[in-house]
């Protein structure tokens, strides 16, 4: 499996590629990473998006995971830049439960790219984040696609 390390604001990320797609992005480096073209772009477009200039992720990508999952993970990447579902909105969808929406979250293996951070509790409340800082990193990426928390909007 092939993977490369990036910096980010947040923290280290590191990509997984397998068989040509993304398979997952982790908090943290990881020594001896290889270049590809696929990874390479993911870098390219990740940088972009800390930037402020991409709004819409273009990558092949292949997450492991049930087919609830990856339900749950497809409704999250619909969700446009700068704005949020709640859990309720997404379990709903799909005929089940807040709770078994958020445990999707909890394990969305390629965070930011399937924008998870998008996600928020039906009164509001950020509840939580699987990756690097937790709530304080959903915040700050909630606020760099200009998604005011106090207003809701």
């Amino acid at each position: 499996m092939a993977y490369l390390t990036i910096p980010s604001p947040i923290c280290d990320l590191t990509l997984f590629e397998e068989n040509g797609k993304l398979v997952s992005l982790d908090w943290g480096a990881v020594d001896d990473g290889e270049e590809t073209p696929l990874l390479l772009e993911a870098a390219r477009q990740i940088d972009a998006y800390f930037e402020g200039r991409l709004k819409d992720f273009d990558l092949p990508l292949d997450p492991p995971g049930s087919d609830f999952q990856k339900n749950v993970w497809r409704i999250m990447q619909e969700i446009p830049y700068g704005r949020i579902l709640r859990y309720g909105d997404i379990s709903n969808r799909l005929k089940s439960s807040p709770r078994a929406v958020g445990g999707a979250c909890g394990r969305n293996p390629l965070p930011i790219i399937i924008p998870c951070h998008r996600v928020i509790a039906g009164n509001g409340a950020l509840t939580g984040y699987s990756g690097f800082g937790g709530t304080d990193t959903k915040k700050y990426l909630l606020a760099l696609e200009g998604f005011d928390l106090t207003k809701g909007q």
